[in-house]
Formats: C-alpha cells, sequence, structure tokens
C-alpha cells in the first residue's frame, strides 16, 4: 500500500477541544459511583479549577490573538474564530453537566451521609441564631458597598474573586435603579461551617452576603441579588529581552494578572437580567463568554467540604509509601549509588529518599557543592531550606525558574530567601523556562576521589505533590550522564553551549530531532522485519512533527501504543495512517504525570524518562533534559512492571477514538466479558508498594508475554 500524506488537517485533532476531552474525563471521576463519596467532590472541584486556568490561559490568550489579527490555522485546520465557536459551545455543555453532577448527584448523595450544603430557608433556629452572630462578628466588619453612579465608579473586580451584584432602588426615587456591588472577602472561608449534632452543614458565604444586604442598603430597596465571578487574561507578557531584572519584571506583572481583560463572567442563573447587561457591559465581554449556572458560582470551593470533612471512609484509603532500603554493602546512599543506579517510582516510592539526598549533601562535609534547578517548590519546602543550610558550609547554585505559572510569588520568595543565604540564584536563559528536574553534588569520597552525585526527574522538587503525582526519579553516579548534568548546569548559568550533551537530550537543542530520529529508527527495523515497537507516556501530545512521525512509523509497520493523559492531537486508528496506533488515557486518584519513553530498537530496547511532553513548548521554549535509563533491571522494570500495568488498565483508561472522543477501555464501558478481571494500574501499583502483590498479577493484553523478572526481584532497592 502507498504511504498516505500525513499532512491532511483531518489527522490532527484540535489542542483546546482535546484539553476540554480531558477535563470532561475529570468530570467523569466525579460521576463515578465507584469512587469514595469526598474524592468525587474533590474531582468536581479540580474539573472547575482546570476550567479556570483553561480561561485565564488559553481562551485569554485566543481572544487575544483574535484581537491582535492572528488568521493562521492551526494544524487542524481550523481557524481561531472557529476554534473560537468550537471551545464556547463545548465548554457551555460542559458547565451545564458539572451542575448536574452537582444538584443531582452530589449534593444529594452528600446529604444521605449527613453532610449538608444549605440554603438560608433551611437554617433552623439554632444556625439562624449562630448566622447572624457570625455576619455581625466576621463578616459585616469586612464589607464594603459600592453604589455605582457618576461619583462612584464601577470597582475594580479582580481575577476570581467572588462577588454579590444588587439591583437597588432609591426609596425617595423609586424610578431610577442602581447598580449595588459587595465583594466577598477573600479573608473568609467560601463555606462556612455551621454549628449541628449528627449532620456536618454548611452555608455559602455569599448567600450571608445577599441576606445582610439591606443593612448594607439602607435607603434602597433590594429589587434583585445575583453572585457573580470574573475570570481575567492571567498569562504574563515579559519583554524579557529588555528586562534589566527578571525577578522585577515578574513581580510586576503578577500584579497586573490580577486586573488583566475580563474573559469570563460566571453568574447564578436565575440572575435579573438587567444585572446580567450592566455586568456583560461593564466587563467588556460577547454573549458568550457569559455563563449562567445553577448553583454556586465557585465551584473550586467545594473543596473546602473535602479538606474540613473528616470521614475517612468517604475517601481513598491512604498508604504508606515504600521507603528505600540500603543493600548491607552499602554504609549510605554514596555508597549504594557507587554500585548501581537507583530508581523510585513516586508516590509508590517515598519522595523521602529524594529529600534525603539533598539534605544529607548539605550535612555531609565530604559534598562540596550542590547545583538544583527549581521550578515547583511548594510553600514549606525542605529541599531549599536544605540548600539553605548548605550555603554557610559548600558552593551552592540554584536555578530558580521565575515564569512557573501560577507559582511566581512563591519562586521569587524563594529566590530572594536563597540569595540571602548566600546562595548563586540564576533564573535561566532568556526567553527559556528552565523547566528540567536536576540536581548535582560533587563528593570527596573515602577512597580519596571526587565524584559527581546525580537525581534526575519527570517531577519537580515538591514533597507536597509527589504524593499524589506519578513521576520517575533516577539517582546516579554514573560517570557519563553526571559530567552531562553538569554541562546543562553550564548552559543554565553561563549559556554554554557544547556540541552534544550526551548521554543526554537538551531542549531546545536536540530533545526534537533525536525524538524524530528514534520514531524514524523503529520504522526503519520494522521494514526490515525486526522488532519495532514504541511505547511513550506523557502529559500531552501535540507537536504535529512528532505526530507526522509517529504516522510514518505506523506506516512502516511499528506497533505504538501511547498514554497520554491529557491533550492529544494525534487521530489514532485512520485506516492507512495511524491502523497501529492505540491511545489511552489514564485518570485516577494519583495525576499521572511521569514522562517515559520506549524503543524495542531491533531486540536492543531502550528506555528513556524526561521532563519534556511532546509539545512545542517543551521542546523548542524550554530547558529540558531526556534521558536514558542505562541499567537493565531497571528499564526492565519500567517496561514490564509500570508500562505493563498502565496497558493492562481496564478501571480508569479511556481510548482515544478517531473522532477525538473517548471510551472506557473496561468495565464501566459494559463491553467486557463478566469473567474478565478488573484491573486498575494505579491500584495495583499501591499493592506491590505495600507488598500485597507481584507483577505477574499484570494482565497481558494484546501482545506477547513481558519477559519479566522473578517475583520479588524486579528492583535492588526498595
Amino acid at each position: 500500500m502507498a504511504r498516505v500524506s500525513v499532512d491532511n488537517p483531518a489527522y490532527y485533532i484540535n489542542r483546546e477541544l482535546s484539553w476540554l476531552q480531558f477535563n470532561r474525563r475529570v468530570l467523569e471521576e466525579a460521576q463515578d459511583e465507584t469512587n469514595p463519596l469526598l474524592e468525587r467532590l474533590k474531582f468536581l472541584s479540580i474539573s472547575a479549577s482546570n476550567l479556570d486556568e483553561f480561561f485565564e490561559v488559553r481562551v485569554a490568550g485566543l481572544v487575544q490573538q483574535i484581537e491582535d489579527g492572528y488568521t493562521e490555522a492551526g494544524p487542524d485546520g481550523l481557524t481561531l474564530v472557529e476554534e473560537r465557536d468550537a471551545v464556547s459551545e463545548e465548554v457551555q455543555t460542559f458547565v451545564a453537566e458539572q451542575y448536574r453532577c452537582w444538584n443531582e448527584q452530589l449534593r444529594p448523595q452528600l446529604s444521605t451521609k449527613d453532610i449538608r450544603v444549605l440554603g438560608l430557608p433551611e437554617l433552623d433556629e439554632n444556625a439562624r441564631a449562630f448566622v447572624e452572630d457570625y455576619c455581625e462578628r466576621e463578616l459585616d466588619l469586612l464589607l464594603t458597598p459600592v453604589t455605582v453612579d457618576p461619583a462612584h465608579p464601577f470597582p475594580r473586580v479582580i481575577n476570581k474573586a467572588l462577588c454579590v451584584a444588587f439591583l437597588l432602588r432609591r426609596r425617595r426615587r423609586s424610578s431610577l435603579t442602581y447598580t449595588g456591588v459587595v465583594t466577598v472577602p477573600r479573608s473568609l472561608p467560601r463555606l462556612v461551617r455551621l454549628p449541628s449534632e449528627g449532620t456536618i452543614d454548611f452555608i455559602f458565604l455569599a448567600d450571608l452576603v445577599a441576606f445582610h444586604a439591606s443593612r448594607m442598603y439602607t435607603g434602597y430597596d433590594i429589587v434583585s441579588s445575583a453572585a457573580f465571578r470574573v475570570t481575567r487574561n492571567s498569562n504574563l507578557y515579559l519583554a524579557e529581552e529588555e528586562a534589566r531584572s527578571l525577578l522585577e519584571s515578574v513581580r510586576t506583572e503578577l500584579h497586573n494578572r490580577r486586573k488583566g481583560d475580563a474573559v469570563r463572567l460566571e453568574i447564578e442563573a436565575d440572575a435579573d437580567p438587567e444585572i446580567i447587561e450592566r455586568l456583560r457591559t461593564n466587563f467588556q465581554l460577547d454573549p458568550w463568554q457569559i455563563f449562567r449556572v445553577d448553583g454556586p458560582v465557585n465551584l473550586p470551593r467545594l473543596f473546602n467540604i473535602y479538606e474540613q470533612t473528616d470521614r475517612p471512609e468517604l475517601k481513598f484509603k491512604p498508604f504508606v509509601p515504600r521507603e528505600l532500603r540500603l543493600t548491607a554493602k552499602s554504609p549510605d546512599l554514596f555508597a549504594e549509588l557507587r554500585r548501581h543506579d537507583v530508581l523510585l517510582h513516586h508516590p509508590f516510592d517515598s519522595f523521602d529518599a529524594v529529600v534525603s539526598f539533598i539534605e544529607s549533601a548539605a550535612e555531609d562535609a565530604n559534598v562540596l557543592s550542590i547545583k538544583q534547578t527549581l521550578y515547583r517548590t511548594g510553600e514549606n519546602s525542605m529541599i531549599v531550606r536544605a540548600l539553605i543550610e548548605a550555603a554557610a558550609k559548600k558552593e551552592v547554585t540554584a536555578v530558580v525558574e521565575l515564569k512557573a505559572r501560577f507559582d511566581e510569588a512563591s519562586n521569587i520568595r524563594w529566590a530572594r530567601v536563597l540569595e540571602d543565604a548566600g546562595v548563586q540564584v540564576f533564573h535561566g536563559l532568556v526567553g527559556l523556562k528552565t523547566h528540567c528536574k536536576l540536581s548535582l553534588l560533587v563528593r570527596r569520597d573515602p577512597d580519596g576521589i571526587s565524584r559527581r552525585y546525580a537525581h534526575l526527574a519527570t517531577g519537580n522538587y515538591n514533597a507536597t505533590t509527589a504524593r499524589i503525582y506519578t513521576d520517575l526519579s533516577l539517582l546516579t553516579a554514573d560517570p557519563e550522564i553526571t559530567g552531562a548534568v553538569h554541562d546543562v548546569f553550564s548552559f543554565l548559568t553561563a549559556y554554554s553551549e557544547h556540541s552534544s550533551y550526551a548521554p543526554l537530550m537538551v531542549s531546545p537543542v536536540n530533545i526534537a530531532e533525536h525524538s524524530l530520529d528514534l520514531i524514524a529508527r523503529e520504522g526503519d527495523h520494522a521494514r526490515v522485519g525486526r522488532p519495532a515497537r514504541i511505547i511513550a507516556k506523557m502529559n500531552a501530545l501535540l507537536d504535529k512533527n512528532v505526530i507526522a512521525a509517529l504516522y510514518r512509523a505506523s506506516q512502516a509497520g511499528v506497533e505504538i501504543d501511547l498514554i497520554v493523559r491529557g491533550m492529544c492531537a494525534l487521530r489514532p486508528g485512520v485506516r492507512g495512517v495511524s491502523d497501529r496506533i492505540r491511545v489511552r488515557s489514564i485518570l485516577g486518584r494519583f495525576l499521572e504525570h511521569s514522562r517515559i519513553f520506549y524503543f524495542a530498537n531491533g531486540g536492543q530496547e531502550e528506555v528513556y524518562l524526561s521532563s519534556a511532553d511532546w509539545m512545542p513548548r517543551n521542546l523548542y521554549e524550554r530547558v529540558e533534559v531526556m534521558f536514558p535509563v542505562k541499567d537493565p533491571m531497571l528499564s526492565g522494570r519500567i517496561r514490564h512492571e509500570i508500562l505493563a500495568a498502565y496497558l493492562g488498565d481496564t478501571v480508569k483508561a479511556r481510548l482515544l477514538r478517531k473522532d477525538g472522543s473517548y471510551s472506557r477501555a473496561g468495565r464501566l464501558a459494559g463491553k467486557r466479558k463478566p469473567s474478565a478481571p478488573d484491573f486498575s494500574a494505579q491500584d495495583f501499583l499501591v499493592a506491590l508498594a505495600e507488598g500485597k502483590q507481584t507483577i505477574e498479577a499484570i494482565p497481558v493484553r494484546g501482545e506477547t508475554p513481558a519477559r519479566r523478572p522473578a517475583a520479588g526481584k524486579e528492583r535492588r532497592v526498595s
């Protein structure tokens, strides 16, 4: 069969519509009654937070491009206006589904478990007395009512602030109506816990503001009221080439973010049309940007119920990660690494080993220097504190990315603290985000030799997210790898370019080029009958060049399995183009964040890990690192334990259809034989970490049974 051209826009799925499909899968977890009830509530909250960011960044950017006159179509062939219209229609449908989930499923089911979200008419005498006291003692002191008139302009409503709008009529001049606006204080919880016996009760703070409106607007009749929320453009527009100080430039732009152009208005569905029109005009929004919602306008805040409700039977069962245990021949981790590499799969393997690697370096007098990248660190980072402690005794260098979206303020704060402690702080390269995850130590060992030790990872140096994100860490003393890591740090701190970073691949230098070469090599193997297979796991697949290469490999006979959590622009199962490509997405208890790339390579298998997805921004606009797993036992663990588990999942996996929609892989799809056992990759990996499972339990689906290590010998260190 002649090869089909891979340039047809019909072979590519729109990026934004693919993201909305991803968020729909998050919402499906809220609708899935096999999940614990409070976890379902959390998934609904996450889907709403995701949508907030989608509007703040993606929709805002789309609107900006249209206003600036851009006309170029994307790989899928849609113009920007067509894309906007398609996104608008899909989001309106999605939001309606979110509120059906809340009103028809979660709220009633929570009530059956004695967890209630009450309206004012539902309060008993005790609750009403509490509300009166709370308003007088806490709320009223913080409220600033505004009546809009020529002397009082419409208040500047900051991004995502919860507000209540009022339609007011003066009692002495009844023919005129005015707009009143009250911003709900951010210092108070959006859901107020009510005193109760036998139940756990909440009321929305916005209801209390509306309830006490008559106290604020004396002399007015309140015709109607409605809670609303405005989402603003939160992209940072930095002129880095012209900035004297990147830190100060980012700090200034953060203030502007809260006041960016409005891109969405959420308002209660029963709001008076006059209120809606006045708000729409004030915020200069088009009708498609108005969302009338049948319930609370701040769904992300439902997460407060999850946090404040101590009902463990309604949450996922906690588990204790597997701790790193050294072998008898190793007195410390450094001795262990001189013998062999260590692979950690978080959160199933404890992140404490990574923290310990850096903390022990800070305390060890034999460690001469530490170099560290920091992208998302968290508010109370043990790793940053270890760097601060180390700076008093040795050379410490930190590359802090100031432009990590929505973590900018935290990173600015840490950068200043580190500098004050004597750490050499750099902010990477102009125009490129530093997204690679690297730590490098130089240590004088007992044999008198100074060696480098490195940690390379797919995820951030954040102990909090390491408990809920799946990521992979490699600890190594391999001279080739650690030498290359040293060169990457030189690139970051001095823009010192090397002709090669082998055995690493580095963006924007050569990850894209090498990835295309690795994919093409599998096609060459397939054409002559050698083993040819690609398994790739990532967060998103959007780069057109990579997708085209995968199409060509499929046409050459390569079997390709892609595990893509979020956006995927590749269209699988198209005859003559992607017949041999299968795409699955797994959403569950943990956020799938690891990036893994497996190539059969004619029988000489290769496995790579990376901080980069196959997205243009990762390949061309960031400093990323892709690194090989050289130890056959560790690469075997990745292939036959981790990847095999995800490919065998029939509980949380969804399969991408060629029309861009997703279908359940197993049980909930109703298509599997009753005798076929359910298999959840994440549940299996938890049980494996707890010693309750072996890798023989992984089902082998649609492929030759894997060559697996003997039970109990799949890893050296655990």
